[in-house]
């Protein structure tokens, strides 16, 4: 990517992510946006055609790396071990590892938006979580149990948050396991 389209682009992104510390997402204007960022509004729309894109890239800025599945880096190494436990336990490290990235996001007056998203992406991660053999009634769904889980997973996040990611990522994954199976 360009430099100059790429300093923009920054310049944007943390403009939205200031103006979310500050007020709610409704309540941010594509106004306030280019003002903060220091762009013309057709500049705006050359990167992002509304708010609701800009959004939702920068969503895509915060959790696609987190998501993915990685190698060697520089707080930890899963390049051996790709399962549920292994993921969850990466996404962990990624978030304590830009904490201050994340707390801002995830107290925010707008923090829901950004918890729905968290969990869609838990939810694609989750699906090759079964419930356990006999654990549950044959009627229950599948995607209820893949609900309830990401929103435990979410729930153990927010808690680990609230106490200052004080377990490390592997107890945190530890904890949760051995309340979810």
């Amino acid at each position: 990517m360009d430099r100059r389209i790429k300093k923009t682009r920054d310049a944007i992104f943390t403009a939205f992510e200031e103006l979310l510390a500050e007020k709610r997402y409704e309540q941010i204007t594509v106004s306030d946006i280019i003002d903060r960022a220091n762009i013309g509004r057709s500049t705006f729309y050359a990167h992002f055609e509304t708010k609701d894109a800009l959004f939702m890239a920068t969503c895509d800025e915060l959790f696609a790396h987190i998501f993915e599945p990685h190698g060697r880096e520089h707080s930890h190494d899963f390049s051996e071990d790709h399962g549920l436990r292994a993921r969850l336990t990466h996404i962990l490290y990624h978030l304590k590892d830009d904490r201050d990235r994340y707390t801002r996001i995830f107290s925010c007056e707008s923090a829901d938006l950004f918890w729905s998203y968290f969990k869609k992406q838990v939810a694609v991660i989750a699906a090759q979580k079964k419930a356990p053999a006999g654990s549950l009634p044959q009627e229950l769904p599948e995607d209820f149990y893949i609900n309830f889980y990401c929103s435990a997973f979410m729930e153990a996040v927010k808690w680990w948050f609230g106490t200052g990611l004080t377990a490390t990522p592997e107890e945190l994954e530890g904890y949760f396991e051995a309340v979810t199976g």
